[in-house]
């Protein structure tokens, strides 16, 4: 499967943006979907994840109430809608995908083989 992400930008605090993730391929339903960011000096680190059908999800505690991540079989489009942003959620963001028939989401990037290019995402003061 090849990832393309999509919709970052600069956005002030408080603001809002949807980064889109599209994928390639017949067997779309069949991968789980993950975000991961990686901001400048940081390593990358896990932000959601969905489940092929989009029955399960995950978030990292830092996003959990803020972010929402969603998808679209039809189309092979996953969201990761962001809500009230922070200076500290500025980070460029990857989009990265595993074969799962499973509903456990996985939160290591090591556990992701196919990932996207990044999209930055900044978030002023």
């Amino acid at each position: 499967v090849q990832l393309q992400a999509s919709g970052g930008g600069l956005v002030q605090a408080g603001g809002s943006l949807r980064l889109s993730c599209a994928a390639s391929g017949r067997t779309f339903n069949n991968h789980h979907i993950g975000w991961f960011r990686q901001a400048s000096g940081k390593e990358r680190e896990f932000v959601a994840a969905i489940s092929g059908s989009g029955d399960s999800s995950g978030y990292a505690d830092s996003v959990k109430g803020r972010f929402t991540i969603s998808r679209d079989n039809a189309k092979n489009l996953v969201y990761l809608q962001m809500n009230s942003l922070k200076p500290e959620d500025t980070a460029v963001y990857y989009c990265a995908a595993r074969i799962s028939y499973v509903l456990r989401i996985r939160i290591l990037s090591d556990e992701y083989p196919y990932w996207g290019q990044g999209t930055q995402v900044t978030v002023s003061s």
